[in-house]
């Protein structure tokens, strides 16, 4: 089409001007959405970096040097701490450190998940937010407090032995031993499982309960095959939040096994406040935490194929 002689030039299709016009609008968008997200993550950066990273790296750098005469800390690039914690007397001391917080997390899984279950899908939901409150009531009173409370409890005339005496039953010996370390710490970690699991298990479906039974399933095959499977995620959760303080736990240990046994956060203490060795105790630490990572990394991938199905 021309006016006045004049031709007017080709135009693109209307989709393709469309195209033209939008795209850059999008590309403004999707930068503007980044740059809101950077600025609002900057806040976590820092606190991680500030409050994770800069003390690790601290620890490190102390770790590879050694202990001054005065007992601070004399910096030199060497690895004899950790060659030292390497030791059959610290890996013992490390060894026995896992066993309590493997076994702490099994005692709790096993006590933490017919309560979580309970309170999730056999109690009235008008209760439940009271029965959870009485779970995290201990919460209320310091743990030092809580561990001095047992070690009333557990001592030789105390409330447990007075109780068994009044039954005509032996008396039995738990404070100052492996078994009270155990105690203490399962009761200071319990609520860190039942929570987790109780999440997990109210956010089951009824739906898919019903449909496995009506295919004929039984109570222990729709546990087994539905209730255990789509609660892995709250198990995992769980059993992490109750291994990790565990695994460098110091008051239970100190209070309750006393001096008789040797528990890693014990040994890490006692290196910075009495031999005042602060390299080995840097070194001792930062194993811990590399052990700590570690176990995280594992539980990832249960997490991932929990996450998967549950979607699923």
């Amino acid at each position: 089409m021309s006016w006045g002689g004049l031709r007017r030039p080709p135009q693109a299709p209307r989709s393709e001007r469309r195209s033209e016009f939008v795209t850059p609008r999008r590309c403004c968008f999707g930068d503007a959405v980044s740059g809101r997200a950077g600025v609002l993550l900057l806040p976590a950066v820092l606190a991680l970096g500030l409050l994770f990273v800069a003390p690790q790296v601290l620890m490190f750098e102390a770790s590879l040097g050694r202990r001054s005469a005065h007992g601070g800390v004399v910096h030199e690039w060497s690895a004899a701490n950790y060659v030292r914690a390497a030791e059959p007397l610290y890996v013992e001391i490390l060894g026995r450190s896992l066993v309590l917080a493997l076994a702490t997390t099994a005692v709790c899984l096993a006590l933490g998940y017919p309560m979580a279950y309970w309170l999730a899908r056999r109690v009235p939901r008008r209760w439940r937010s009271a029965l959870l409150v009485l779970v995290i009531l201990p919460f209320w009173t310091s743990f030092l407090v809580r561990m001095y409370a047992w070690m009333f409890i557990l001592r030789n005339e105390g409330v447990l032995n007075a109780a068994l005496s009044a039954l005509g039953l032996p008396a039995v010996n738990l404070l100052y031993t492996d078994a009270g370390v155990l105690l203490g710490q399962v009761y200071g970690e319990l609520p860190f499982m039942i929570l987790p699991l109780f999440v997990s298990l109210e956010r089951l479906d009824d739906a898919l309960l019903d449909a496995a039974a009506d295919l004929g399933a039984s109570p222990a095959a729709v546990f087994r095959r539905v209730v255990l499977p789509l609660s892995a995620p709250g198990v995992v959760a769980g059993s992490l939040l109750v291994f990790v303080p565990s695994l460098g736990a110091y008051l239970a240990p100190d209070l309750l096994g006393g001096a008789r046994t040797a528990y890693v956060g014990n040994l890490v203490q006692s290196q910075f406040a009495v031999a005042r060795d602060i390299p080995f105790g840097a070194a001792l630490s930062f194993v811990l935490s590399v052990l700590v990572a570690l176990s995280l990394l594992a539980c990832r991938p249960p997490l991932q194929r929990a996450g998967s199905a549950g979607a699923a």
